[in-house]
């Protein structure tokens, strides 16, 4: 039986329109399969290199490969062409060096018909100079109309690149755009609101998350680098993070400008955010010492939990504070804020749309004042350029006058997100009103309320608690500091009295009928935003009957055992 000398098979395609034209993988397998034999050689192993490896994982296989010919003394390497087996001057001269350390050692170049070894003549070396710096010509020009064509893109508000989590690409070939994936756009949005409440480790969110059913394109688990860059990325608020800066896109954000800001601060003071533990107590990152601003660290002692501080900057504060204390401290606090009856309720309703009134015309008109300027600028853009096309300015002096205008154009639009911020603590202290102030505490004590679920409650009465020896001093929300300045006025008004006349029994209570509520006011009232619960995340605005009863349900589940 005849000796085949070995060789080694190296196959690869740069781009996946190579791979769909004929200069596939397995098309090059095929030809070197069959050339092999003819000249009396036995592949003894394929090097594949696929178009979505990256220029290191490239290199990396190259070197293998040689690595690989060196240990089995393997002296014949077949590829279809010189451009497949390198594109660079450095992996030349690694080849050139291979091939001089041993007479026998030979590359063929299959559809060139074209082999070089060390004894090649100088006409065919430099034949083969010639090819290596043409192909390498081929890559830098390609990777420059590369370039140029992202920069065109990014221009035009588009993203060069794949689709990020939460969004598919759609269209043909070179007016792809990327629009919302459902349900990833949904759980997105619901990990930014998770994460600004303050109640989430970015570890604890991947658990949550993935129980939820959000994966990756892959469908695999969302991993904590994958789920920290992605709370790090302003393409979700609609704007393109691309070599260091920044353009404005033209897709569908998932959140606001205003939740991407405040998660962004979260990430950056991370003492302010609870790490991820096996055990979570309820205040844990929600308390802060008085005399040091400190992060009040929780301990687990015979069953109950003890905050205390951390000597931050030399703190003096020593006592260790039981939780139950916290709690019987705050419980006054969630009943000072609620009305007593519903008759104070449908006041306290009037009294916030009264208030409310008085803003909304002066907003509308500043927000007349501020779409106005906008467009305004935008002529000037659009003027400039046609100025540009004609040669009455230079291109130079158009780039920085657009960045200027365009960075004046993203101020006014941030004011006019602004503006929506009173109606968004209107129709807060709403929420607070119908679906926590009254039943705060029994929410809080419920035996179906989970730890997260009193973070969460926490996090809507309190903008910050503070501890100082074993005393809380707080500060409410928005919405609740409305409620504790005006139910206690309103409660000593409404109290009940006693009807003694009532069927000859004395001491019966006599609740005053509830005064019916205007519709202008339960109009006004409306939850066009609201802070978002974790069932809440569907709800469109558009159906007030089944937001309502989405977010009230969302509550009483923990007062009842019938949702």
């Amino acid at each position: 039986m005849e000796n085949k000398t070995k060789c080694i098979s190296y196959c690869r395609v740069s781009s996946k329109e190579q791979e769909d034209t004929g200069y596939s993988l397995d098309a090059q397998e095929k030809q070197q399969n069959e050339y092999a034999p003819n000249k009396g050689f036995v592949i003894d192993k394929v090097f594949r290199i696929a178009e979505s490896a990256s220029g290191k994982m490239i290199r990396k296989n190259f070197i293998e490969m040689l690595a690989y010919a060196n240990k089995r003394k393997i002296n014949i390497i077949l590829c279809e062409k010189i451009d497949r087996l390198t594109r660079n001057m450095k992996d030349a001269v690694l080849i050139s060096e291979w091939l001089e350390e041993n007479d026998k050692r030979e590359i063929h170049f299959i559809k060139e018909n074209f082999i070089v070894n060390k004894n090649t003549k100088a006409h065919e070396n430099l034949v083969w100079d010639m090819k290596v710096a043409i192909a390498r010509f081929y890559t830098k020009n390609l990777s420059e109309e590369v370039r140029k064509g992202q920069k065109e893109k990014l221009a035009q508000g588009g993203y060069p690149s794949q689709a990020k989590l939460g969004y598919k690409t759609v269209g043909e070939k070179g007016h792809k755009t990327h629009v919302k994936d459902e349900p990833r756009a949904s759980f997105v949005q619901e990990i930014f609101e998770l994460y600004s409440t303050g109640n989430y480790s970015v570890k604890a969110l991947v658990e949550i998350m993935h129980k939820k059913g959000l994966r990756n394109s892959y469908e695999n688990k969302v991993l904590k680098s994958r789920m920290h860059e992605l709370l790090s990325d302003p393409f979700y608020m609609g704007k393109i993070r691309w070599n260091g800066q920044t353009y404005p896109g033209d897709h569908e954000p998932i959140i606001t400008k205003g939740i991407f800001e405040e998660v962004q601060q979260k990430l950056v003071r991370q003492y302010k955010n609870p790490q991820y533990k096996k055990h979570l107590p309820v205040f844990k990152s929600k308390i802060i010492c008085e005399e040091c601003e400190g992060t009040i660290t929780w301990e687990i002692q015979k069953g109950h939990w003890y905050g205390h501080c951390n000597h931050y900057k030399n703190c003096s504060q020593k006592v260790y504070v039981r939780q139950e204390i916290v709690e019987s401290q705050i419980f006054p606090l969630f009943d000072k804020a609620a009305p007593k009856s519903d008759r104070a309720v449908g006041l306290l309703e009037k009294a916030i749309a009264r208030k409310h009134e008085g803003s909304t015309k002066k907003n509308e008109d500043l927000r007349v004042d501020l779409q106005l300027s906008h467009d305004r600028i935008q002529r000037r853009i659009e003027k400039m350029y046609e100025d540009k096309l004609d040669g009455k300015i230079t291109a130079d002096f158009y780039d920085k006058k657009c960045k200027e205008y365009t960075a004046d154009q993203e101020n006014l639009l941030s004011d006019l997100e602004k503006l929506g911020s009173d109606d968004r603590k209107y129709f807060e202290v709403g929420y607070a009103i119908h679906e926590l102030a009254e039943h705060a505490v029994e929410i809080y004590n419920s035996v179906n309320t989970t730890t997260d679920d009193k973070r969460l409650l926490l996090a809507y009465i309190f903008s910050s608690l503070r501890l100082n020896a074993d005393k809380i001093k707080h500060k409410y929300t928005y919405g609740f500091e409305f409620l504790a300045e005006w139910s206690p006025l309103l409660n000593k008004n409404f109290e009940p009295t006693k009807n003694p006349n009532k069927n000859g029994v004395n001491g019966v209570l006599k609740h005053r009928l509830s005064e019916p509520r205007h519709p202008s006011v339960n109009n006004n009232f409306e939850p066009k935003e609201t802070l978002i619960l974790p069932n809440d995340l569907k709800v469109e605005p558009s159906n007030h009957e089944v937001c309502s009863a989405a977010r009230t349900r969302t509550w009483n589940h923990l007062l009842t055992h019938d949702p």
